[in-house]
């Protein structure tokens, strides 16, 4: 009698634990980890062609940097947007043709310029607020049916994370134990941390030229330097400092030591690769509107000599004319400010960990990165070594009350220009950007220059302090983005697709790496991964020209 009883009690305990298993599980035709754009635009289009999914968010806010302060839109050729991605630039037109969204200034009274110019009788608004792309994003995920939305569940990075066998994902697991299982999964990260769970080849830096034949990899420390085409790009001149800024905390004193964020060994040959990343910054959303304005706060932790070399580039003979921000102008006396000259918002040198970290790492570095820039925007606004004409113009600014209220105007989402890649059968590298060979199986195009931020900062053989790793070349025109390149290979998994961290080289993903292209890629990824289900085929089996039907008949871009 004991013994059987001691038999049902173990049957039931048994019981309970498979029902609890169960339970923390939840199943969806398609999981997509990461709320940036390209997610946002992957789930929609799931739910579109009558999928179940979950979107999950690692953080409180989806859209990542398009609704992180990004509203410049990094374009190229307009007409290379197409599908959801341009459908939300239409619906921030919309958003803004109601006067009820312009508070803190006329709709009349406001100007974008460039290439974000929208010219009239055009269907679409490429500039705007944080807050409106967010709004412009929850409407548009708020009209799907089959979309499950969670917020504040980060990916379990351990091996223990993930269910996979024979190449398939079945399940993923989150921090607190949820499991979310499904037929197809995405990996919508800006930093890829899925696809490295899942095992997929992947890597990190840049590649020397050597590896795929370029010409604009590895390190750029020349002034100038030759594109495959023959076209002359001046790589080392922009965002640079003057001639003759002194290196040391003592100058002329190379024994008191480096002044910091300058690295002690001098840059490998030109075109050599490495491990390191280009830098990252925060896009402040700026106004200098008095009623919404919170002016720039010195950092509790603050140093004086962390901007040491800013305050010398100017007695070196930097022009107080040249801002140390690209100010560019935002809906209702806004802006969203980017990184520009030698010494501004990007904290070179200061991310190259960060690809790998644990989630504890990253939010060191990534608050390290917020007063760095706290610190940067003080400084020239208040500190008495800076120009007057530099501090009288730069005071006038400040965050914005009304946006990021938690953060005081300071957004969560770092700018992660580049983290983890791909390596598939694909790999997108300076030749298709410059046209000098096809990507074949289109699902998306890019059109942006091919753009690299500075990646290190050294002491030139002069003594001098100089920064190294900005490229910006032109690209041929509007150039297609393959199919294999945002699928792993076969070998490695059967249902994942990665339109973010997708396989291409620093410098090609130096072009591709824009939100609107994320946003088709997210579109493309799914139409995808729909397909595969119904097809009952691998990703890599799904056959292009049914993937290519679709894609054209939901307003996809695929060729010039």
């Amino acid at each position: 009698m004991y013994i059987f009883q001691k038999s049902l009690t173990a049957i039931i305990i048994s019981l309970f634990c498979v029902f609890s298993a169960n339970a923390q599980q939840k199943n969806f035709d398609i999981v997509v980890y990461g709320g940036t754009t390209a997610g946002v635009s992957a789930a929609i289009q799931s739910s579109r062609l009558g999928k179940s999914v979950v979107l999950i968010e690692p953080t409180k806010r989806i859209g990542g940097l398009t609704t992180g302060g990004l509203g410049q839109t990094d374009i190229g050729n307009k007409q290379a947007i197409g599908g959801i991605s341009r459908e939300f630039y239409q619906n921030i037109k919309k958003y803004y043709d109601n006067p009820a969204n312009w508070k803190w200034q006329q709709k009349q009274d406001y100007q974008d310029s460039g290439q974000t110019r929208t010219e009239r009788g055009e269907a679409t608004m490429w500039t705007f607020e944080p807050s409106a792309a967010l709004q412009v994003f929850q409407e548009m995920l708020a009209v799907e049916k089959n979309i499950t939305l969670v917020y504040e569940q980060r990916l379990n990075r351990t091996l223990k994370g993930i269910r996979k066998k024979s190449g398939i994902i079945s399940a993923i697991q989150m921090e607190n134990g949820q499991w979310y299982g499904g037929k197809m999964f995405i990996d919508a990260t800006y930093e890829g941390d899925l696809l490295a769970l899942a095992g997929i080849s992947y890597t990190v830096g840049r590649e020397s030229n050597e590896e795929f034949g370029e010409s604009l990899n590895g390190v750029q420390a020349n002034i100038t330097s030759s594109s495959l085409t023959g076209v002359v790009s001046k790589n080392g001149f922009n965002h640079n400092f003057v001639d003759g800024v002194d290196p040391y905390i003592e100058k002329g004193n190379p024994k008191s030591g480096l002044l910091p964020f300058i690295e002690k060994e001098h840059p490998s040959k030109d075109g050599t690769g490495d491990k390191r990343i280009q830098a990252y910054c925060y896009r402040m959303c700026l106004t200098n509107h008095l009623e919404n304005k919170i002016p720039f706060e010195k950092p509790t932790n603050y140093s004086e000599l962390d901007y040491e070399l800013l305050i010398r580039n100017f007695e070196a003979g930097e022009k107080v004319s040249d801002f140390p921000w690209i100010n560019s102008s935002m809906p209702n006396r806004k802006t969203d400010t980017n990184n520009r000259r030698g010494f501004s918002t990007d904290f070179i040198g200061q991310n190259y960990a960060y690809p790998e970290a644990s989630y504890k790492e990253r939010e060191v570095i990534a608050e390290k990165h917020l007063n760095y820039q706290k610190g940067l925007m003080w400084t020239l606004a208040y500190h008495p070594r800076i120009p007057d004409a530099m501090r009288s113009e730069i005071s006038k600014w400040g965050m914005c009350k009304d946006e990021f209220i938690e953060g005081q105007g300071w957004q969560q989402q770092l700018y992660v220009r580049e983290a983890r890649r791909m390596r598939s059968d694909l790999v997108m590298t300076q030749k298709q950007c410059e046209g000098l060979m096809i990507a074949p199986n289109s699902v998306g195009m890019a059109a942006y220059g091919m753009d690299s931020h500075n990646v290190q900062r050294y002491v030139t053989k002069d003594g001098f302090v100089k920064n190294e790793g900005n490229v910006e070349s032109k690209v041929a025109g509007p150039f297609s983005i393959g199919y294999k390149a945002i699928i792993p290979k076969e070998t490695e998994c059967k249902n994942l697709v990665v339109p973010v961290c997708l396989s291409a080289t620093h410098i090609a993903f130096g072009s591709i790496r824009m939100e609107p292209v994320f946003m088709v890629l997210g579109q493309s990824a799914a139409t995808a991964a729909v397909l595969a289900i119904e097809n009952k085929v691998s990703l890599q089996q799904l056959p292009y020209e049914r993937l290519r039907k679709v894609l054209l008949k939901d307003n996809q871009v695929l060729e010039n």
